[in-house]
């Protein structure tokens, strides 16, 4: 029996506990897929996982409970066995609570004379710690979806023995403790995880919690079981931004000119902030925009145009600041300007003083082509977000706004305490109360849309939290935009994507606290090459798949 391709969530929703329960009930119910078979489709997805990832691996030990999950791990035992791994399984309740597809799992390890042994409730975190002293790789199959925090009993000593455990632990579906439903970053009480197999769709704890080790970007990989496209149901209208990406494998066609792939034009900067504008610049020259002009204040002129030969350059006349002028909005100097601009990126290093914030509203007001606002430019709106709602036109016009928490604070007048307290549901009803695609950034960027559907970013770390970040993801989504007006909602999720994706090849190949921004910029084409399907078709959410 092979593990089915991951073709049942194309688009990759996000679900709630209740909704993977639902769709696994209609898998069964409506498309005549027994339960069992999901269950050996789990398992084998799991077992192949582990070989992968640890060929080397000798010594197995699956604790696992007398759920669905527990079965889960009963069938993966199973078939690790059969490829010449030592198992063993640890039950950590009574068999007689087995039932359906998990009872019948167990009786094949029976059959397969694959060891199992009973954790007492007495157990010592000592006495269990032994346990582990001898095994290469500790599957953690107690409890998965249906879970409810904290762990008790039994589970709870397991916990404590695997913390200063010496050995990589893989979660199935989740380390046991987690709930599905949490959107926190962290929660203390669970197992311990170095990599992460769910399956069919992740669930919330998996796009927005951190649920490997503090210290490492582990795996979370979504593997199909075979449940179809129709019965995988949510009502979060959350997707994962990973998907789009397809938006940008498809080889270009043999007679491209770069006319197919957008005029970028990008305004910002002021004198002593040159590195912004420039920045950007590169960073949509090296996402694939056919051509990317900076236009920034004549007296850094010089020096943004230096950032690389491919670039175009416009003068603009500033003030007495060494801020863009308003004397650029002239009819005939505007109009020369934006002749034949797919998309105009507004605020990579534009400044707040003297004319800029009305320079920015103006602009803003006085064109119809797709935008991309960053940095200055949102703060241009400080307390004037009804001017954006106006511009965007219901929605007709592309306008992409991508704040960090302070400056969606500053644009709404508001603590970047409380946007941070709720930023799945802010993000959600700014982009459709206002008509825009909002790039909420922070942990878990948001891309969130203006008919309120809301993706969550799975890439990037610690290492982009370095002056120049927001800057260099203004260049990509501009790009991105430039190149697929016709899908804006791909076209911002994959430049989100990217850009944590690139960041994650820089850290992976740097230390972390060394690496620049612009090193996230010469990292794009392991992004762009990167698939994030493996070989048996599951989906590496987190993680570099190597």
């Amino acid at each position: 029996m092979t593990v089915p391709v991951n073709a049942s969530n194309p688009d990759m929703k996000i679900l709630t506990a209740a909704e993977m329960s639902k769709a696994d009930r209609a898998t069964a119910e409506r498309f005549g897929v027994p339960f069992a078979d999901l269950m050996e489709h789990a398992g084998m997805a799991v077992a192949r996982f582990v070989l992968a990832r640890y060929p080397q691996a000798k010594r197995i030990v699956a604790l696992c409970g007398t759920g669905n999950n527990g079965g889960d791990g009963f069938v993966a035992a199973h078939h690790l066995q059969a490829a010449g791994v030592e198992v063993s399984v640890l039950l950590t309740g009574d068999a007689s609570k087995l039932q359906g597809a998990a009872a019948e799992a167990f009786q094949q390890l029976d059959q397969a004379l694959v060891p199992v042994g009973t954790l007492p409730d007495g157990a010592s975190v000592g006495g269990v710690h032994q346990t582990f002293a001898h095994a290469d790789v500790v599957l953690d199959a107690v409890v998965g979806t249906g879970f409810k925090p904290p762990l008790r009993g039994v589970a709870a000593v397991l916990q404590q023995a695997l913390q200063d455990a010496v050995v990589p632990v893989v979660s199935v579906d989740l380390p046991s403790g987690w709930d599905a439903d949490s959107q926190a970053q962290a929660v203390e009480g669970a197992f311990r995880s170095d990599a992460v197999v769910t399956f069919t769709a992740p669930k919330l704890a998996h796009v927005f919690g951190h649920l490997t080790a503090p210290e490492v970007f582990g795996p979370v990989v979504v593997a199909s079981i075979g449940s179809p496209e129709a019965a995988v149901e949510s009502g979060t209208g959350l997707t994962w931004t990973g998907s789009s990406k397809r938006l940008f494998q498809l080889p270009r066609p043999i007679d491209s000119n770069k006319g197919m792939y957008g005029h970028v034009l990008l305004i910002g900067g002021a004198y002593g902030k040159s590195g912004a504008p420039a920045m950007s610049s590169l960073a949509a020259l090296r996402t694939g925009a056919g051509l990317v002009t900076a236009a920034v204040p004549k007296s850094i002129l010089n020096t943004v145009a230096a950032i690389t030969p491919e670039l175009m350059t416009v003068p603009l006349q500033e003030d007495a600041h060494g801020s863009v002028a308003l004397a650029n909005l002239e009819p005939a100097r505007l109009d020369k300007l934006l002749k034949k601009i797919t998309v105009l990126a507004i605020g990579p290093g534009l400044g707040t003083e003297g004319e800029a914030p009305e320079f920015v509203q103006r602009l803003v007001a006085a064109t119809d082509m797709p935008l991309v606002l960053d940095a200055d430019a949102l703060n241009a709106f400080k307390g004037k977000a009804e001017l954006i709602k106006q511009a965007a036109q219901g929605g007709r016009r592309t306008i992409v706004l991508t704040p960090h928490p302070g400056e969606m604070g500053t644009l709404l007048g508001i603590s970047t305490k409380e946007v941070q307290a709720d930023r799945l549901n802010l993000a959600r009803r700014f982009a459709t109360e206002h008509g825009v695609t909002l790039v909420l950034k922070g942990w878990r960027t948001l891309v969130a849309h203006p008919d309120g559907a809301v993706s969550v970013n799975t890439t990037g770390n610690p290492s982009m939290a370095k002056g120049g970040s927001g800057d260099i993801l203004t260049g990509i989504v501009a790009a991105c935009v430039a190149q697929h007006p016709e899908n804006v909602r791909d076209a911002v999720n994959a430049a989100v994507y990217l850009h944590g994706l690139a960041g994650d090849f820089a850290a992976h190949r740097m230390e972390q606290h060394t690496v620049l921004a612009t090193d996230t910029v010469a990292h794009l084409s392991d992004a762009f090459r990167y698939r994030t399907a493996d070989a048996q078709g599951a989906e590496w959410i987190c993680g570099l798949r190597q």
